[in-house]
């Protein structure tokens, strides 16, 4: 039977017909607008038969209605949301430097008062977070202390959250004598944990840098044997180094080497490289460790120091991850990490390991990873001492010209005025005299990874400091031969070929004499 109707067209024929027509006749409306009944209205607001919201119609009540949505949602997600509001207020009056010191510790004691037995909460959160820090730094000694009483259970495990670690560093710097030597006896057990960790690491350190000499003794006395970590009375002698700690205490060298490897090798593949800590941890290690280890951890050293740091805000990342992160942060870095670490002698000892015991190509991306940075060193106190051993070492000339030689000729006067600017340059006129470079810094010139030593070059070490000093290079051949004794093992062009290169052939003398 045959149907004339369109109720009784197929599905495919209804479907075509519906795509020639207008939009607004395909969907049944006369006018082209999107219909709502009243009823479907109201329960979209969650009225039933009530008053209907009035819709923000411009720009103003569109922002003010987003804020308000914001806020109830910021209200229903955060605990004390209002409390927070409440210090931020008062925050932003305490920390202006216009307000008098009565005035700051009334506002002090007010945002204490409304914090108290909320500590452990508000350090959670990255606005009352800093809110607290600050009230610590402002607040009484009886205050504080009533702070470092309230959260004293719970530093070590502030200690790795990423906005509670401020605070912590700031209760370590000024607890009492009785309150930090509390804590460092609750690291006990836990520092190789922490040095492990991205943002813990960051409070060993801190604690590190104030501790008292036999207090450093007992932190880094974890990180060499198992024993050491479990029982407490071994960490209290009186040993300095890693060697008088293995002889007096009758420990096995290959253990000791063993342990120090599992703790060592993952801060190194975590990048946790800058802390004087982990610096002296690794100058220990290398007076025990083999050629194979010691080359292990020097080749790891040299990528991470002329990248920069990798400390990373949040949760602590994979191998894969850390990487990735790396590469992203590394533009916002403003010197790699061999420049940080020059503050300290164990750092410069770092820096001259990986530079005397690195390949040619790993002295060549040391090198170029300090361009721009020069200056920074040169005028620094074991800066300097670096750049000396990088004209004293690397056989480059082009190169070392290039980087170091021409940065330090556009600065000649303000560097020979400079106590430690005028290293460098007496170092290619006049190479390891005593009258500039005391012994301390003589012996950070000379040092070497034990291990990477040859047999033959030992007694030789010994004896030419002794005579650089005597005898001036430049009327004495046989002072020549004795620089040519102390790179024997570190480079292979002749030394005496080497200053005149980058004295001569850069211009750098001709332009010095000019200068003066």
């Amino acid at each position: 039977m045959a149907s004339g109707g369109d109720d009784l067209q197929s599905p495919k024929k209804r479907k075509h017909d519906a795509v020639g027509k207008p939009k607004s006749l395909a969907k049944g409306g006369d006018d082209g607008k999107k219909r709502k009944r009243p009823s479907d209205a109201n329960v979209a607001r969650g009225g039933g038969g009530g008053e209907v919201k009035k819709q923000p119609v411009t720009a103003k009540e569109k922002r003010l209605a987003a804020k308000e949505m914001a806020e109830s949602r910021k209200k229903k997600r955060k605990q004390n949301y209002s409390l927070e509001k409440e210090l931020t207020v008062l925050w932003e009056k305490m920390r202006c430097h216009s307000v008098s010191k009565g005035e700051r510790s009334k506002l002090v004691s007010e945002a204490l008062h409304k914090m108290d037995g909320k500590y452990l909460e508000i350090t959670g959160s990255h606005v009352t977070a800093r809110v607290l820090q600050t009230c610590v730094k402002w607040c009484s000694q009886s205050e504080r202390d009533a702070i470092f009483e309230a959260l004293q259970p719970d530093l070590l495990i502030l200690s790795r959250k990423k906005y509670a670690v401020f605070l912590v560093k700031k209760l370590i710097k000024l607890a009492t004598k009785k309150q930090f030597e509390w804590f460092i006896s609750t690291l006990h057990g836990c520092v190789a944990k922490l040095l492990r960790h991205t943002i813990g690491a960051s409070v060993v350190d801190c604690a590190y840098q104030r501790a008292t000499q036999p207090q450093k003794r007992r932190v880094l006395l974890e990180l060499y044997s198992t024993e050491l970590q479990l029982f407490t009375d071994l960490t209290a002698q009186k040993t300095h180094s890693l060697l008088e700690t293995i002889s007096n205490l009758g420990l096995q060298k290959s253990s000791v080497l063993q342990y120090m490897t599992t703790v060592i090798h993952p801060i190194l593949e975590k990048g946790i490289v800058e802390y004087p800590i982990v610096h002296t941890a690794l100058l220990e290690y290398f007076t025990i460790a083999d050629k194979t280890s010691a080359s292990d951890v020097i080749r790891q050293l040299i990528p991470l120091l002329t990248q920069g740091s990798s400390i990373i805000d949040g949760d602590e990342p994979s191998a894969p991850e850390l990487q990735n992160k790396m590469k992203a942060k590394k533009k916002r870095l403003p010197e790699p990490l061999l420049v940080q670490i020059m503050n300290t002698r164990e750092g410069l000892k770092i820096g001259i390991s990986c530079l005397k015991h690195g390949s040619v190509k790993d002295r060549k991306k040391i090198i170029k990873s300090l361009k721009g940075h020069i200056m920074k060193l040169a005028l620094s106190d074991y800066g300097c001492i670096l750049l000396i051993s990088i004209l004293s070492i690397v056989d480059d000339t082009k190169l070392v010209t290039k980087v170091v030689i021409q940065e330090l000729a556009k600065h000649l006067k303000q560097l020979i005025f400079d106590k430690n600017g005028r290293r460098p340059l007496l170092q290619l006129l006049h190479p390891l005299c005593s009258s500039y470079l005391p012994p301390a810094d003589l012996a950070c010139l000379n040092y070497r990874v034990p291990s990477l030593i040859s047999k033959d070059e030992a007694p030789e070490s010994t004896t030419e400091v002794i005579t650089e000093n005597r005898v001036d290079v430049a009327t004495n051949k046989e002072q020549d031969g004795s620089e040519g004794m102390h790179s024997a093992n570190d480079s292979k062009k002749d030394p005496l070929q080497r200053r005149k290169e980058l004295l001569m052939k850069s211009e750098l003398a001709e332009v010095t004499f000019s200068a003066l």
